[in-house]
């Protein structure tokens, strides 16, 4: 893996959609992940929630009194400008139902104990 320094102002995008969307057969946040290495971005996190809901208000939540198979997810990726906005086209492609947001981020630091 190539050794990257990212640092400066950069783009926090984040990603939300339902953990059962999908894109080609394949879970929608897993196509996304698999995306964003593709095009080489330096990392990628993706959380579930534990609770939520959306623009139909349908509430989805992990409790044990009503387990939900499709509890919401956050992808969030901090990268450079030039980079997110290259990859908005595919993005816009690709989620159907869900939300993309933007905001600017100073990265202090940035770096990898391990360099292949």
């Amino acid at each position: 893996m190539k050794k990257r320094k990212i640092e400066g102002d950069q783009i926090c995008m984040r990603i939300y959609i339902g953990e059962n969307d999908k894109y080609q057969s394949k879970p929608l946040y897993k196509a996304i992940v698999d995306l964003l290495r593709q095009e080489g971005f330096a990392g990628v996190t993706v959380y579930r929630a534990i609770a939520g809901y959306g623009p139909n208000s349908f509430f989805r939540t992990s409790s044990l009194l009503r387990l939900s198979l499709d509890l919401p997810i956050v992808i969030e990726v901090i990268e450079e400008p030039l980079k997110i906005d290259a990859l908005l086209p595919k993005l816009d492609e690709m989620v159907k139902a869900g939300m993309i947001t933007l905001q600017k981020v100073h990265v202090l630091i940035y770096r990898s104990d391990k360099i292949s």
